[in-house]
């Protein structure tokens, strides 16, 4: 198990303050850092908990450890730990707003580039981390693997009148985050969430 360093909390702007704290899964004993961010906190690492379901991105186990494991979002919705959910379309609306913006309109020219990782995006496509959310490019998997190092897709608890589901998306070659819908078998990351304690 690799060894966890707490780090203290680190002043982002005037409106908030990011904390890199960590988590220990107790199903498993991997440990995850999680990050306070406005009224939330957020695994800062995208979840690797073994679903009957879940893939490794590209089908390789050695990528599980870096990337996290993939989920249908069937399996997403019911994978994160106990005190633990998967965020709905209004905590990503939410999480974007404190990367940049009052909505995804007005926020797309900074979010995407606040909330990817400082390394292992293509093309010079990484990002700042000044959230600490600490974005991955897992890619997903559909008919086939696709998008590793290039696309982080993170599945949302909120599905569409036609029987999609909502995920937030970042692109190796913008600045954006944006919200997309696809179908529900698709595989996709998970970042898990609670709401923030308030401060005692």
């Amino acid at each position: 198990m690799r060894r966890v360093l707490y780090l203290p909390c680190l002043l982002v702007s005037v409106l908030f303050i990011a904390c890199s704290e960590s988590f220990t899964d107790p199903r498993d004993g991997q440990s995850y850092d999680v990050v306070k961010i406005g009224g939330l906190t957020w695994f800062a690492e995208n979840l690797n908990f073994m679903t009957e379901g879940s893939v490794c991105p590209e089908g390789d186990s050695r990528k599980c450890s870096e990337y996290g494991r993939l989920y249908t979002w069937d399996d997403a919705r019911t994978a994160c730990p106990e005190g633990w959910r998967l965020p709905d379309s209004a905590d990503f609306a939410t999480l974007v707003e404190q990367a940049g913006g009052a909505d995804f309109a007005s926020s797309m020219a900074v979010a995407g580039e606040k909330l990817k990782s400082t390394g292992g995006w293509f093309k010079k496509g990484n990002g700042t981390d000044a959230l600490g959310f600490n974005a991955l490019p897992a890619g997903y998997r559909g008919e086939k693997y696709d998008g590793i190092g290039g696309y982080a897709y993170f599945w949302s608890a909120t599905a569409t009148p036609d029987d999609l589901a909502y995920y937030l998306f970042l692109d190796f070659s913008s600045k954006a985050a944006s919200m997309n819908a696809f179908p529900k078998g698709d595989f996709r990351s998970v970042r898990c969430v609670k709401a923030a304690q308030a401060a005692q």
